[in-house]
């Protein structure tokens, strides 16, 4: 097992700079493009990451911490997102998402002992059991997950044009 509760928050803590770097002070299209119908766009994508950060990620860590394996997760609905949109720019729904990844931090590092609460189970209402270092863990790949994603739909804008090179550029191949 490679979990580690330090290197969890090292992670944790840099999505939103990282998204910050990358996608503050671009041009709309680089945020709008997708990689066809019912695909996400960049902007979706980080209406999705503020979605889980309020919904999803430290809700369930409550739950679990208050609840153990007697009564399920709440239900998290990854769709959401894209039923109530944010009209918002990207600079406000980075700069939100940093204001609520910080306090969410705050709230893990003090409700937090590792060796006391890590391996602590609760409920997922599909998987069954699951500990809390899955938990952390998830959160920590989800975040990578999608910083890849992102990514790879604004190399994609640029499929055709990079002609016969696309060869060498596994991230547009298929």
């Amino acid at each position: 097992m490679n979990f580690d509760w330090k290197e969890a928050l090292e992670m944790l803590e840099r999505t939103p700079r990282t998204l910050e770097s990358l996608l503050l002070g671009l041009s709309d299209p680089w945020l709008r493009c997708n990689e066809g119908e019912g695909t996400w766009n960049v902007s979706e994508v980080i209406d999705h990451l503020m979605d889980a950060e309020k919904n999803n990620w430290m809700r369930r860590i409550e739950w679990l911490l208050a609840n153990g394996e007697n009564k399920p997760f709440p239900p998290f609905d990854r769709f959401a997102h894209l039923r109530n949109p944010s009209e918002s720019s990207m600079e406000k729904k980075l700069f939100e998402f940093k204001s609520m990844r910080s306090n969410n931090i705050s709230r893990l590092k003090a409700l937090i002992e590792p060796d006391k609460h890590l391996g602590l189970k609760g409920l997922h209402p599909d998987f069954g059991s699951v500990k809390l270092s899955e938990l952390l863990s998830t959160w920590v790949v989800h975040d990578l997950t999608h910083m890849v994603q992102i990514v790879r739909v604004m190399a994609k804008r640029y499929t055709e044009d990079v002609g016969p090179w696309i060869a060498y550029l596994g991230i547009l191949r298929k």
